[in-house]
């Protein structure tokens, strides 16, 4: 178990980093889309197209961005959202044993799926260079690969999480 426990953490740290990384770009996104309205603003003003298609989807992406990559980070640090309704009457053990059930049954199964899924699009999207229809767009494909990437990062944290509560349950 504790060789287990130090895979857990490895993985904690690793999407621990990627989270605290990416949520820097929310003051990027937030630069952006403030651009993005002054830009409008002032553009009519003064008759000249001070934004874009592109700035418009780097917003776009640079949430997709947080979102995807932040979803581990979330689940590590238990703020995705739950109904405590049934838990807030359990014991620590019983606890341990709700969240690991629920993760080895519903979030790995689900982030496969995902995967499963999404790989045909995906893989398409990078094989003709997906680019977005509007004028000035941006490419496409990198920012859905995200998808897999995010539901990868979910299923290595839902490891971390199933060892952490195994070793509660087990009392380690």
């Amino acid at each position: 178990m504790d060789k287990l426990l130090i895979v857990s953490q490895l993985i904690d740290r690793m999407n621990e980093y990627l989270g605290r990384v990416v949520s820097w770009l929310a003051l990027v996104m937030i630069a952006v889309g403030t651009w993005n309205v002054i830009g409008r603003y002032v553009g009519r003003a003064i008759g000249q197209n001070l934004s874009s298609n592109a700035l418009l989807e780097t917003q776009w992406y640079i949430f997709d961005i947080i979102f995807l990559v932040g979803a581990a980070y979330t689940l590590k640090h238990h703020s995705h959202v739950r109904v405590d309704v049934i838990q807030s009457r359990l014991n620590v053990k019983q606890k341990a044993l709700v969240e690991l059930l629920g993760t080895a049954l519903f979030l790995i199964p689900f982030s496969m799926m995902i995967i499963f899924y999404s790989w045909g699009a995906v893989s398409n999207s990078w094989v003709i260079r997906e680019v977005s229809p509007d004028p000035g767009g941006l490419p496409r494909y990198p920012i859905k690969a995200l998808i897999i990437v995010s539901f990868v990062l979910l299923i290595i944290q839902g490891i971390s999480e199933i060892i952490k509560n195994l070793a509660i349950f087990r009392d380690n």
